[in-house]
């Protein structure tokens, strides 16, 4: 077994190169090549058509929408669009791919030669350039029964067809390098920045725990930035940010610990483990000659007129990294303040929170504050927190009405959070409203500074720090729901100080 080398002194001896493969679901109605429905959770092998299932005779057409979605993606990562490109066959066996090939594109891409800036977490922009956005369909999915769940150990397996051919489009890099010690962060970075254009485009729901969106991360070493690059391997299907930085940040280790040892590199495949983020060999890498490529003779070339293209491109929405710069400016937010919010995904919540009637900063102290609390306890994402923008928005309105302070917007909060309702049902059943009524609290005043009475003479000869346990006491009397602004004034007028 290989000895792993200390992350910081692998990154010290060797550089990393890394190469990110990311495959996005395309969020058409129907399959890449045939007019089989897609959805989410249909009952298996429910989608299917003689197209998906590689029927002999049965002929594919292409889905026309998805030529158009991975035309979008293609100029939002700033990609050449080919004036005419090509499908082909790569011939593989795997029990979920039917035909025994998949149409894929290989030598003639739909989209090439772009970049994307990712920002890092302390702000610092990487730059990373896109060798290639190129279309195909998707595979079915093995379900492995017994034993670990892979199919090793496993007593049977099953295959569900609905995925066949659902359509993808995948992005390839050119090598990444010069990322050093941030390797794995940057590509965390990456990952999430297509994820975030692919749901501004609007071309998928890009949900990563659905397989929506998954990574194949390939990572090499070498002495020096000056050497040849090293063997690389591809850690496949990896299906969340965390898990990205992870694969990458132990492959670093594993591989200088190969080196270390006198060994080579295997070019290889290998699968991640989320219980422990260590990642294990698959089979050997199989390389483009491999596949055996030929042009599909079933689909004509497509051919998107340049009319098209700048139609597409004219209608492009606000992509994220332009959308976050407007807000930061509209919202005031410092530098250090907009990063938090992106680095918590609240750009969404707080956006929802000002459009509901809230100010930029009230929404940035609930959701970077009490919420962002209360989910880390929770464990979940900020936006699986059970409250909506409206209802913060609700919420501090009440406070800026004067009905409730924040001491008491909490439990308001607490109560929104349990299903209690909209913050204004909570504080009327609850009865939290603020004691505004001079006649009541000048009833807690009277009561407070006579259970106190050394308290009257002290502000009356000008000190007037004991006032604040007097108004504690009102607090206390009042369950926190008195104003205390207008409590300290009752108090000074009753001792006439």
């Amino acid at each position: 077994m290989t000895e792993l080398v200390d992350y910081a002194d692998a990154v010290k001896r060797y550089d990393p190169v890394l190469g990110i493969e990311v495959h996005v679901e395309l969020g058409t109605r129907t399959k890449m090549f045939c007019a089989a429905e897609v959805s989410f959770g249909a009952e298996p092998n429910s989608q299917t058509t003689p197209v998906s299932l590689g029927l002999p005779g049965a002929l594919p057409v292409v889905n026309g929408k998805a030529v158009e979605y991975a035309i979008r993606i293609g100029l939002a990562l700033n990609c050449e669009i080919a004036e005419t490109c090509r499908f082909a066959r790569k011939n593989y066996f795997y029990p979920d791919v039917p035909k025994n090939f998949q149409t894929s594109q290989y030598d003639e891409p739909i989209a090439h030669d772009g970049w994307v800036d990712v920002e890092l977490e302390d702000g610092t922009i990487f730059r990373v350039d896109i060798e290639r956005a190129h279309m195909e369909e998707d595979a079915g999915k093995n379900t492995h029964v017994g034993g670990s769940g892979r199919i090793h150990g496993a007593e049977y397996s099953l295959v569900d067809y609905n995925r066949a051919g659902i359509p993808l489009v995948e992005i390839v890099t050119r090598p990444i390098e010069g990322a050093g010690d941030r390797a794995p962060e940057v590509a965390r970075a990456y990952v999430q920045t297509l994820r975030d254009i692919f749901r501004a485009l609007d071309v998928s729901e890009a949900r990563m725990e659905r397989g929506n969106v998954r990574a194949d991360v390939n990572v090499s070493l070498r002495p020096t930035p000056q050497d040849k690059l090293g063997t690389r391997t591809e850690t496949k299907n990896v299906n969340s940010f965390r898990s990205v930085e992870r694969a990458v940040r132990f492959e670093i280790s594993r591989q200088a610990g190969v080196l270390d040892a006198g060994d080579r590199v295997i070019q290889e495949t290998r699968h991640f483990h989320e219980e422990d983020g260590t990642t294990s060999s698959g089979r050997v890498k199989s390389d483009a000659e491999d596949y055996r490529y030929f042009p599909e003779p079933d689909l004509v070339p497509v051919a998107p007129s340049r009319e098209w293209v700048e139609q597409i491109r004219a209608g492009l929405p606000e992509l994220p990294a332009a959308r976050r710069r407007r807000l930061q400016g509209e919202w005031g937010y410092a530098d250090a303040e907009m990063r938090d919010v992106v680095n918590a995904g609240a750009v969404d919540l707080i956006e929802a929170t000002v459009a509901a009637g809230a100010t930029p900063a009230a929404a940035r102290k609930w959701w970077m504050g009490e919420l962002a609390r209360k989910a880390k306890q929770a464990e979940v994402s900020l936006d699986e927190v059970a409250i909506t923008p409206a209802q913060i928005a609700q919420l501090q309105q009440l406070i800026d009405a004067g009905r409730i302070n924040d001491k008491i917007a909490r439990q308001v909060l607490e109560g929104v959070l349990v299903g209690e309702g909209d913050p204004e049902a909570v504080v009327v059943a609850r009865g939290l409203e603020v004691v505004s009524d001079d006649g009541a609290l000048l009833e807690a005043v009277d009561a407070a500074l006579a259970a106190q009475p050394d308290i009257a003479e002290k502000v009356r000869g000008g000190n007037l720090g004991p006032v604040g346990a007097i108004i504690g006491a009102v607090m206390k009397a009042t369950k926190g729901q008195a104003d205390a602004q207008r409590v300290r004034e009752l108090v000074l007028e009753r001792i006439g100080a």
